[in-house]
């Protein structure tokens, strides 16, 4: 591919941004949490409409859990070489009713805020402006295009998985639209992740004039979450982060049902396995035999290295990147999960973090720099026509 071919699409791209910026305004003023059926579905019918308009085909299927929005697969077959699969999510980490007071904002020094704006409306937005560009050039050298549309990635895709896996049959090539790093990173390797839910039910009683009746819940859950914290090195990747304790009902009350929430990460494959069987075994060494203890959850991702056609998909990035002067670099491996785990170990080529570039996810004061829609967007143009180029089976 040309300077000349890269610098004009950017250019085209650039043209667009004011309808990008729209677009991203309409999408994040939109509540769309992972539990918010209604609002991750609307956001869906929104990218739908505008890609069936861009000449795709787009289907529904519907998660084998309850309570969950419906996963989107938009196609279009070209009449060259090369399947690519593109992953997205529609929900994001912030509930329902989080858009009336922090609402999509520009802010100075070219950022943008609100809710899910880099994890990963931007993306959205980003991705379907470039295959909508594309379908402008009648641009087919490709022989399919398959854009999944996960909606329940922030919970660990537990729904989506069996789908996204099917989906990636007979696929060539990966390319994730999770938010890019501050500075340009791109993602070619990521660590395991895991989700635990610790139960206990004990027997409820008054402290006062019933204490020994009662077994509290809370008490024996408490007792565990110190050696849980204590699994965590942050230094080498390892992390158990007991993240929600709920329990009791009054201060006169022993407790009689308690339960934790686990986050789990690692580097690698094996100490996630090795932090996993230490969560049952510490769950099950039981203070108080009155107390029944349940472990519910496990690992949801597994960890992917960064191998050879991983990295070949980034170095074709960097000299794109190179030609138009853009900053990407290789970040180092990623202790959070996205889809793209689940393809990589399938042993497709995925390269990941390719949405725009974007600051402090997940919290109250996430960005994303507004130039990165084009910039990111002409790179993740490039890696579409390249593809025939770019395959490795």
């Amino acid at each position: 591919m040309t300077t000349q071919t890269l610098q004009t699409d950017r250019d085209r791209l650039q043209a667009r941004l004011p309808d990008m910026v729209a677009l991203l305004k309409t999408l994040v003023n939109m509540d769309s949490g992972s539990l918010d059926v209604e609002g991750v579905n609307a956001v869906g019918r929104v990218l739908s409409e505008r890609l069936s308009a861009a000449g795709f085909v787009v289907r529904e299927r519907a998660l084998p859990v309850a309570e969950r929005g419906t996963m989107l697969i938009a196609e279009k077959q070209g009449a060259g070489k090369g399947k690519l699969l593109i992953l997205g999510h529609l929900d994001t980490v912030w509930p329902k009713g989080t858009v009336a007071d922090w609402p999509f904002q520009l802010l100075d020094g070219g950022l943008a805020t609100g809710p899910g704006v880099g994890d990963m409306k931007a993306g959205l937005v980003m991705a379907l402006h470039v295959l909508e560009l594309l379908a402008q050039q009648n641009f087919n050298d490709f022989a399919l295009i398959k854009w999944v549309l996960v909606p329940d990635e922030e919970l660990g895709s537990a729904g989506s998985r069996p789908l996204i896996e099917e989906e990636a049959r007979d696929m060539d090539t990966v390319l994730v639209l999770e938010p890019g790093r501050p500075g340009g990173g791109v993602v070619t390797a990521r660590g395991a992740l895991g989700v635990y839910f610790i139960r206990a039910k004990g027997c409820s009683a008054h402290c006062g004039n019933d204490y020994r009746k009662g077994a509290s819940a809370v008490r024996e859950l408490a007792i565990k979450v110190a050696p849980l914290d204590g699994l965590s090195d942050p230094d080498a990747g390892a992390v158990v982060n007991v993240g929600v304790f709920h329990g009791g009902t009054a201060k006169q009350v022993i407790p009689g049902e308690a339960f934790l929430n686990i986050d789990l990460r690692a580097r690698t494959q094996v100490k996630a396995e090795c932090l996993h069987q230490a969560i049952f075994d510490i769950a099950g060494d039981r203070v108080d035999p009155r107390v029944e203890v349940t472990v519910e959850g496990g690992l949801t991702r597994p960890a992917y290295p960064g191998a050879a056609p991983n990295q070949a998909l980034m170095r074709a990035m960097q000299a794109m990147a190179q030609e138009l002067s853009i900053p990407v670099f290789e970040a180092p491996l990623a202790n959070g999960g996205s889809d793209g785990n689940f393809t990589a170990v399938m042993g497709l080529p995925t390269l990941d973090g390719l949405g725009p570039v974007s600051h402090n996810i997940c919290s109250r004061a996430e960005t994303m720099e507004i130039q990165s829609l084009v910039d990111r967007g002409a790179l993740f143009c490039g890696l579409i026509k390249q593809l025939p180029n770019l395959i490795n089976r």
